[in-house]
């Protein structure tokens, strides 16, 4: 039987991430008074934004794709994306670069890939283009169709079965492409994408193979003034059309009367009533500490707790006093090992002793985000999460730092220590401390098949049918577009949307 919610008036969204604006705004958009609270001294959750000497340093997302869905958004308030914000277009997508000194430029042009496979391996440029034609097919069920649809019961699975099978999704994303491809390096650079929404390759679902797809079906963008300006700019739609967001407010539990949420108290003091309770905040987190006290909270919070988690990370930003103009905005080093080094970041007890690093450079495409002449980055290590390696990190983050930039400056950054101007680190503690995130995960639970769909956290309680989920921890995933999906979804429920 088809859930039809009553009318609500108001709505709480704990947590202004990607999925707590764009549920807000979907929320305030329909009508229902809505206030978003955050815990922190600026909106944006994992893209929060730091400031230092002139120098501006996004400190999560990076990668745009799908600017359709933020279209939709604004849309869906009644206003334009253009109006707000100005996605730059970034090409090539990524550069990818190997220690034998390979280096591939993955662009969305057929002619330059084909040329460049063809230059490697010239078997695999027919193997290319059938994986393309897999992702596509995966992009149109696993994005398209099944994106922004929750999956509240099992039949949902069921429905949605045959055709996962029929795509192999039970098989991983590199056994997958290399079902394709053969040569090792272009292996690498087709299977390296799930690790941007926390799943290891050689575990994770080949429905994720759909990324690449997206990527060359809406290109990779930017937006001026970095990913801070898009989380600007959702704020000010928020707000433009009546929403109301609380900075320095962070909640301390969720009131629940029953089986009904009825608001939520500050660690201040301060008491917030609702109709609807929506929770951007850490799954776990959620469950664990925000309804403690509660039987569902304790229950759904155990059950969380046996499941697996993605990786985590640690970042280094750092300002340069002069731009490295040799850089594109994306790169990424594989270090000399790949299935050995992911097996060691997701399964590992402690830091391996080789790393591979995603770096930015965003002045390659927006010189604002530096002073005049210089250059702003930051560089992304995958690292064990702190349930599996319980490392120190006020000891071994200043260490790791300082391998990473020696790393950067032998072989890709000439001068980088001669040009320092300022640095800082964010660590797995920091996903703790600063996000809430359990074991410092970074893109929360492990998006393996089995803990996908109407396996992860559902969009809406089962048991407190007006407390919602939105982000990473529920479906579709992590990564802006599925966060963002995930509101659609939940907003959907919330609004008595949901399919039959």
């Amino acid at each position: 039987m088809k859930h039809v919610p009553p009318p609500a008036r108001s709505a709480i969204v704990i947590g202004s991430g990607f999925g707590g604006l764009a549920l807000a705004i979907r929320l305030q958009a329909a009508g229902i008074q809505t206030v978003l609270l955050e815990k922190r001294d600026k909106p944006g959750g994992r893209a929060y934004v730091y400031e230092d000497q002139g120098f501006v340093f996004d400190a999560g997302p990076t990668v745009i794709t799908d600017p359709s869905a933020l279209e939709e958004l604004y849309e869906a308030a009644g206003r334009k994306l253009s109006d707000y914000v100005t996605l730059l277009p970034v090409s090539p997508f990524y550069r990818l670069c190997w220690e034998d000194g390979y280096a591939f430029d993955y662009a969305n042009d057929q002619g330059e890939l084909d040329r460049q496979i063809g230059a490697k391996s010239p078997e695999d440029v027919e193997g290319y283009r059938r994986f393309l034609a897999y992702s596509r097919a995966v992009f149109e069920e696993g994005y398209l169709k099944l994106g922004t649809v929750p999956f509240l019961q099992f039949r949902d699975m069921v429905r949605a079965g045959p055709q996962l099978a029929k795509l192999q999704a039970w098989r991983s994303v590199y056994a997958k492409v290399s079902e394709f491809i053969k040569d090792d390096q272009l292996r690498q650079a087709f299977s390296f994408h799930s690790l941007l929404v926390g799943g290891n390759p050689f575990a994770t679902s080949s429905i994720y193979a759909l990324i690449h797809a997206l990527e060359r079906e809406w290109g990779v963008w930017f937006p001026k003034g970095g990913t801070g300006a898009l989380i600007q700019g959702m704020v000010k739609l928020f707000t433009d059309i009546g929403g109301r967001i609380e900075l320095n407010a962070e909640v301390s539990r969720i009131e629940v009367d029953g089986r009904r949420a009825t608001g939520v108290v500050l660690h201040d003091g301060r008491t917030f009533d609702a109709d609807i309770v929506a929770s951007n905040a850490d799954v776990v987190h959620t469950y664990d500490k925000l309804l403690r006290g509660t039987t569902r909270g304790a229950a759904q919070a155990a059950k969380l707790k046996r499941k697996r988690f993605s990786m985590s990370l640690f970042v280094l930003y750092f300002g340069l006093k002069r731009h490295q103009t040799q850089l594109q905005h994306h790169t990424v080093l594989f270090g000399a090992r790949y299935r050995a080094l992911i097996d060691e970041i997701f399964k590992g007890k402690e830091l391996a002793g080789d790393f591979s690093l995603y770096l930015h450079s965003p002045c390659a495409t927006d010189p604002s985000l530096a002073p005049p002449g210089m250059g702003s980055y930051y560089v992304l290590s995958p690292v064990p999460h702190l349930g599996n390696a319980p490392i120190d990190w006020s000891v071994e983050g200043p260490r790791y730092a300082d391998r990473i930039l020696d790393y950067l400056e032998a072989r890709y950054m000439p001068g980088l220590r001669a040009d320092l101007v300022t640095q800082r680190i964010f660590t797995p503690n920091d996903f703790v401390s600063e996000l809430n995130a359990h074991h410092g995960s970074a893109f929360s639970l492990d998006p393996v098949l089995t803990q996908s769909a109407w396996f992860r956290a559902h969009n809406r309680d089962d048991w407190i049918p007006n407390l919602y989920f939105v982000g990473a921890g529920t479906h579709p995933g992590a990564g802006v577009p599925g966060v963002v999906g995930s509101a659609k979804a939940t907003a959907g429920l919330i609004l008595g949307h949901e399919p039959a």
